[in-house]
């Protein structure tokens, strides 16, 4: 019996497009103040006449321009080849050593990986998770779209809304004040607000030097908070083995690792006692599988930064998978957005990752690019 060939899906095209969408809740922290959230919205478009999707976010609106123009360089190099996200990947990998691989070509090679697979999935009319091999189902969320650095007045009310906006039993903090007493009297505003069998994490956005974080942690290491993120610079790996042997409260750090090999540097240092990978940073799809391969080994915990849409596909064949990060920032520029229940987020059983775009809310903020 002579064997069935499969035709290859074609890159064909890469349509490269940008938005700057409103955030419910400004984002406020030691990395500045946001009201509008910049997306960058990618399409590959194939000879099948499938189009794989994805989008990333580049934190600064003067980011844009550099990272649309290097998913379109990588673009063009593609056009005409077989979507193989592996063989993508290593292509752009080689090709963008010389420049450097952390950075904008990591973002923006992640943003054609997340659609490649996306168009693979869908040539395959499977969700990503059951193509990848596991199965739709629920993953345990905690709610990121709030509590930020902000008047503690606030807070308490904020957080019963936080809670109520999907049934969420966890959520995230976000401190680092000048004084500990006004991180503490944020801790205990939230406990105000919606009492004591919440799972708070906290996220200090690298805001504290190293002696500072080694005294302000044991300071809030009877608070019984689930973890620490991220509270001095992410790429202080003895800082953090450092700290991490002087607390009680569990260390979590990951959205700043650019690539699976700065997860395996901050593990093999015992710098982390738990892990989080940004699809953005971590090098898409293909990024997050080898990282998730790597914190299965160590047996560490991965979460996810941002990106829930993806994620909620990803942590169902993540050996390790802890937490999703609930954000919904991306909502007014996806067609069928995801609707946490109950403290927990499903992936869409469409094909693919389930994203679409919605053609009004990309209009309506579209930005010249």
């Amino acid at each position: 019996m002579g064997k069935q060939m499969i035709a290859p899906i074609l890159f064909k095209n890469v349509k490269v497009r940008a938005v700057l969408v409103p955030l419910r809740r400004p984002v406020i922290a030691g990395i500045g103040r946001f009201d509008r959230w910049p997306l960058v919205l990618v399409d590959i478009e194939t000879t099948s006449g499938i189009v794989g999707r994805s989008y990333v976010a580049p934190y600064r609106l003067s980011a844009v321009s550099a990272v649309v123009a290097e998913v379109r360089d990588l673009g063009e190099a593609l056009n005409g080849k077989s979507i193989a996200p592996f063989d993508a990947f290593e292509g752009a990998m080689k090709a963008l050593n010389v420049v450097g691989v952390s950075g904008i070509s990591t973002i923006a090679m992640s943003a054609i990986d997340m659609a490649a697979w996306d168009a693979f999935s869908k040539a395959a009319d499977l969700p990503l998770a059951v193509f990848l091999g596991g199965t739709l189902g629920p993953v345990r969320a905690y709610n990121s779209n709030g509590l930020w650095r902000h008047e503690v007045g606030t807070i308490a009310a904020e957080a019963r809304s936080l809670q109520a906006e999907g049934g969420f039993s966890a959520m995230k903090l976000r401190l680092g004040n000048t004084h500990v007493r006004d991180d503490l009297a944020a801790i205990r505003a939230v406990r105000e607000g919606v009492g004591t069998d919440i799972d708070l994490m906290v996220d200090f956005n690298q805001a504290l030097g190293l002696g500072d974080a080694i005294r302000r942690c044991h300071e809030l290491d009877d608070e019984d908070l689930y973890w620490f993120e991220e509270p001095i610079a992410y790429d202080n790996v003895r800082g953090y083995a450092q700290l991490a042997h002087q607390v009680r409260t569990p260390l979590q750090m990951g959205e700043n690792y650019y690539g699976p090999r700065d997860l395996f540097t901050f593990l093999a240092a015992g710098a982390v006692h738990y892990a989080m990978a940004d699809l953005m940073r971590i090098g898409g799809v293909t990024g997050w599988l080898r990282a998730a391969a790597i914190a299965s080994a160590a047996g560490i915990q991965l979460s996810n930064h941002l990106y829930p849409e993806i994620a909620a596909h990803l942590l169902r064949v993540t050996p390790t998978a802890h937490w999703l990060e609930w954000v919904d920032w991306a909502n007014p520029i996806l067609a069928e957005p995801l609707e946490p229940e109950g403290g927990q987020v499903t992936a869409s059983a469409r094909s693919g990752t389930g994203i679409d775009w919605n053609e009004k809310g990309v209009s309506k903020y579209a930005i010249d690019i």
